[in-house]
């Protein structure tokens, strides 16, 4: 073999090398925001089955609580988180995005989310006061455990998750204490629990989900939400405001990939795709397999994302 070949030969296995180290393409690859709540997770498995299907860039995802987030993003250690409520991020999207400018709002995700007070609607037929929370005031009792003392339990989620419970409570003056469940799944084992024996059960919950497919569940009234209410965060005494889900993206990602730039700014769907996700994981699938079933029996809402 002459020299001119064997350059020839090396250079192109070099190129080689060169591409397979880079996922194949050359495009960089693309880090999502996990946070521990079912409905994210779904999002990024969607968004990770088209970027590295139609795309090219290969996905890393990364668990993070919704606060540790933004300093990741605002550094450029990961792209994008998908699902940020908004409603108890407001001096976080003041600074990040409005005085930093080092996160991109990337846009609304499409669902409505709402969180509040739960009970089973049992509890409710039982006690038509325990509807609003004055009903509460006298029914510590009811809903006191062993933990609790002579005070009620009000069951929350994971404490990373944004809740003003302990707040609320206190404001209102009911003789309520918070416990914490740790995790979604901790959450939804002790509604599960309480509800196969019509026990009472106080908590915090959240839509879209379907929990609300599965059990029948009524929101306490709470005194309605208004923005001065929510000035002091100490002094919240009101109900949660609703939320317009939105994307957060690393302020240099249009610069990185404008083509995933785009299609995560495009991304939007309804919440009654997340709740036909969340089914399908009450039916038993993965993440993953819920979300494949998404992205091929909808191609037509997904390819509109695509620049």
């Amino acid at each position: 073999m002459n020299k001119a070949k064997l350059f020839t030969l090396v250079a192109a296995l070099l190129a080689t090398m060169a591409l397979t180290a880079c996922g194949g393409s050359g495009d960089p690859d693309i880090t999502l925001v996990e946070n521990p709540w079912p409905a994210s997770e779904l999002n990024v498995a969607v968004a990770k089955i088209i970027i590295e299907q139609e795309l090219g860039n290969a996905v890393e995802i990364v668990a993070l609580d919704e606060n540790a987030q933004w300093d990741a993003i605002a550094a450029g250690d990961v792209d994008a988180s998908l699902e940020v409520w908004p409603g108890g991020h407001g001096e976080r999207i003041a600074e990040y995005i409005g005085e930093l400018g080092t996160v991109e709002d990337g846009g609304k995700l499409g669902p409505l989310g709402e969180i509040g007070w739960y009970v089973p609607t049992y509890v409710v037929e039982a006690n038509p006061a325990l509807a609003t929370w004055e009903g509460y005031m006298d029914a510590a009792a009811d809903f006191a455990t062993a933990e609790t003392g002579d005070n009620g339990r009000f069951l929350g989620a994971d404490p990373s998750w944004y809740q003003y419970d302990e707040a609320i409570i206190s404001n209102l003056g009911l003789p309520f204490q918070v416990v914490w469940a740790g995790s979604e799944e901790a959450m939804l084992a002790e509604v599960d629990t309480a509800y196969s024996r019509e026990e009472p059960i106080l908590f915090y919950f959240y839509s879209p989900h379907a929990i609300f497919s599965k059990f029948d569940l009524t929101r306490v009234a709470l005194p309605a939400y208004t923005d001065d209410c929510y000035a002091d965060e100490a002094a919240i005494a009101c109900d949660y405001p609703n939320d317009e889900l939105m994307k957060i993206l690393n302020a240099d990602l249009a610069e990185k990939d404008a083509d995933v730039h785009a299609f995560l700014k495009n991304f939007n769907y309804g919440g009654e795709a997340q709740v036909e996700m969340l089914a399908s994981l009450d039916g038993g699938m993965s993440v993953e397999e819920a979300a494949q079933a998404w992205v091929d029996n909808n191609e037509g809402v997904w390819r509109a994302w695509l620049p």
